[in-house]
């Protein structure tokens, strides 16, 4: 491992940090370099490279909002007996304790960040002397994103769409029951959904998704908070509705009422949200479904039985 890490880092120095970490899918530990100290994600799976390059694409993505800190990504590197590497800065991160509000502020600021883009370039449109192409920042108009990402080690399919209601629905409620159907051919699953898929323009009445840049994977275990304040890590991400970011959030704990109270100060309900917050966990009970097996799928079919009444 180090001897990679020298080469790909063009280092004279390697040397384990102490700092060590991972979770179900990925192990990490931190080195000190002679250009500072790194941490390096290690997956040793097939799909490693792939995993790791939408990884390294959403932490860019999010950083460049200037909007909430994230870890500095460096490199993907393959391991030469499979698998792969993700390189990034170290950051000091310990668990969630002072900042669960400017959290919530900043994840708003994240999903605020191309709606004020689509304001500025509407506003520098009707200024004199500044029309159309001359902005220097770029309105995205369309729910997906430029790379595969994998929320897990499963991939999400992020091919561009116009209307959000057609991607949540065919590109992750549709591929996630395509997986279970090659896994398990549920009965009650496949049914349930074609009775759910023709009411899910109905939870979107009258409300106005702007796509909105996610990180995609927002659960309590990818959150901390440094001296400087809050961090997220391993992202999922795409564009897409804000409220779907909520979702996993609200599953599994982990956020307090100021990070909420916080959040919905700049961004507040719409009529509806907590239905769609069940349209959107049912996402991540079947990613769970598909990536855990059959305990989570009491928790999906339930979901989509109280959608579908």
């Amino acid at each position: 491992m180090e001897s990679l890490l020298k080469q790909e880092l063009d280092s004279c120095l390697i040397k384990q940090a102490g700092h060590s970490g991972g979770g179900c899918i990925s192990q990490g530990q931190s080195y000190d370099t002679d250009k500072g100290r790194v941490f390096v994600k290690i997956n040793h799976k097939a799909e490693a490279r792939r995993m790791f390059l939408g990884e390294m694409a959403s932490l860019e993505a999010i950083l460049q909002t200037e909007t909430v800190a994230a870890p500095k990504p460096i490199k993907v590197i393959d391991q030469p007996g499979g698998g792969a590497l993700l390189v990034m800065e170290h950051l000091d991160m310990k668990g969630m304790i002072r900042y669960s509000a400017k959290l919530g502020e900043q994840l708003a600021d994240l999903h605020l960040h191309n709606l004020r883009i689509r304001e500025k370039v509407t506003k520098d449109q009707g200024t004199i002397g500044k029309g159309s192409g001359q902005t220097d920042v770029q309105y995205m108009d369309k729910f997906g994103f430029h790379i595969v990402t994998c929320c897990g080690y499963l991939p999400l399919v992020n091919e561009w769409q116009e209307d959000w209601v057609t991607f949540y629905a065919r590109q992750r409620i549709q591929r996630q029951l395509d997986m279970l159907e090659q896994s398990s051919g549920d009965r009650e699953a496949r049914e349930l959904w074609s009775q759910l898929q023709l009411k899910i323009p109905d939870l979107f009445d009258g409300v106005e998704v702007v796509p909105a840049l996610l990180h995609g994977d927002l659960w309590g275990g990818n959150v901390a908070e440094t001296d400087a304040g809050p961090v997220i890590f391993d992202p999922a991400s795409f564009y897409g509705h804000s409220e779907f970011e909520l979702a996993i959030a609200g599953m599994f704990g982990g956020f307090s009422g100021s990070f909420y109270s916080a959040y919905h100060a700049k961004i507040p309900k719409s009529p509806g949200f907590e239905r769609r917050q069940k349209l959107y966990q049912l996402f991540h009970y079947l990613n769970h479904w598909n990536h855990f097996g059959g305990g989570y799928r009491g928790s999906s079919l339930s979901i989509m039985r109280s959608l579908v009444k």
